[in-house]
């Protein structure tokens, strides 16, 4: 017998698809850190709340993979926030409270570093409104990665098993076209919700404009009075079919949420991520902004913090810092670069600002060097004059404004640092 000659047939090649080593996609340009500020020239220092932590997993995304970190998409603010503050709880009618704290600066001694620390009320599980959740979804081709769209999948899932059986679920997706794929569905019928999440494939082109106009309409539709409208935005931000320029949809979301509908932003996925038109969606629709690059991700932005990120108690919360110059020679504001406020905007309830959700803390930190100190300052001492100031027993007043969720008009809460505590 003669063998039969052995014939390789090589094994078909797995086809990984690599994103770029261009993680983010940004359509603002690169920001200064705040740098120091003379007191006595410019004593105040405005700007809106934020709890978005977006930034601290993308961050770690990129050095986990080996990348060069985008300076663009560092946020100081959101790496300080994503950790959990024990600050004490509102104990008035203010639903948020204000908490001074003081140290040497870990990196200067000849510094101070004060933490304003910002604690909101947390709604007992009981007594959470009833819920109109639009889950918007982007289902086209660029999510088909499994960190992506299967992601999304089991993060809505997670949120699901958060919600009370009588609040009301929609499905909104949106690729070259939109679609409703559940209008109005109870959180009892679970199974249901689940199977129209399950049966959802990536494919086609992103039609992101299209698919907010109709997440909006659908939220209107079930509209909750003194409920808690939301809308969830899943996706990786890269809008290609219509408006799709930040400006664009800035305006649209902005008009939109005057319905009374809020919107938070999940974003997913890396190499095409636009990060800016995620973070302007949540920024200028009433609502907060989470990365989930993994399950760990999901668990925190959607069940350990449930509460805070779906159910708002503030809304338009702006900071407004008073420094005494009599004790503070200079100051500066350590991250928030891009939600700083013009001074005058503190008391216009017209601009927008930050949303802060139940049980939700917000940490600032300022390095300030003290007058009298040896420490050399940015800003040269004035030539002409010098004045004297009398109240030396201050440091500074941290000024609060916030609207309620309903609300349109403003409520201003204050605290001081006195001097004898520094």
């Amino acid at each position: 017998k003669t063998k039969s000659p052995v014939v390789y047939v090589p094994k078909p090649a797995v086809v990984h698809w690599e994103e770029p080593e261009m993680p983010i996609s940004q359509d603002t340009k690169e920001y200064n850190e705040n740098g120091f500020k003379k007191a006595v020239l410019e004593p105040l220092s405005t700007f809106s709340a934020d709890v978005d932590t977006a930034s601290y997993n993308m961050l770690k995304e990129q050095i986990n993979r080996g990348w060069n970190i985008q300076k663009e998409g560092v946020r100081t603010e959101a790496l300080i926030n994503n950790f959990a503050y024990a600050y004490p709880a509102p104990t008035g009618a203010d639903p948020i409270s204000i908490n001074i704290e003081y140290a040497t600066s870990p990196w200067n001694e000849k510094s101070h570093l004060v933490k304003i620390g910002v604690k909101a009320k947390e709604i007992d599980r009981s007594e959470l409104p009833q819920s109109n959740l639009v889950f918007l979804i982007d289902i086209s081709g660029s999510m088909s990665s499994s960190n992506r769209l299967p992601l999304v999948k089991q993060a809505f899932k997670m949120l699901l098993n958060q919600l009370d059986k009588e609040d009301i679920v929609s499905i909104v997706t949106y690729a070259s076209g939109t679609d409703v794929k559940l209008n109005g569905v109870k959180a009892k019928n679970k199974e249901k919700i689940i199977e129209a999440i399950d049966f959802l494939r990536a494919g086609g082109a992103t039609s992101g404009e299209e698919g907010l106009k109709l997440a909006y309409k659908v939220a209107k539709e079930n509209f909750i009075r003194k409920g808690n409208n939301r809308i969830i935005i899943a996706s990786d931000g890269d809008f290609n079919v219509g408006s799709y320029k930040t400006g664009d949809i800035e305006k649209q979301v902005t008009e939109a949420k005057e319905s009374g509908v809020f919107i938070s932003a999940l974003g997913f996925g890396m190499g095409n991520y636009r990060d800016h038109m995620m973070e302007t969606i949540a920024d200028k629709g009433n609502g907060n902004y989470a990365y989930i690059n993994d399950l760990k991700a999901a668990q925190k932005a959607l069940v350990q913090e449930f509460s805070g990120t779906m159910f708002t108690v503030a809304k338009d919360t702006k900071f407004q810092v008073v420094f005494n110059p009599a004790v503070v020679e200079e100051y500066r504001l350590i991250g928030y670069e891009k939600r700083l406020l013009n001074n005058e905007d503190f008391n216009d309830d017209t601009k927008d600002a930050g949303e802060i959700g139940s049980g939700h803390t917000v940490t600032v930190l300022y390095e300030i060097r003290p007058v009298g100190s040896d420490e050399k300052t940015d800003i040269d001492p004035l030539k002409y004059g010098k004045t004297e100031f009398t109240n030396k027993d201050e440091v500074l007043t941290v000024k609060m404004r916030y609207k309620d969720p309903d609300g349109d008009k403003s409520k201003l809460i204050s605290k001081t640092l006195k001097k004898a505590e520094f």
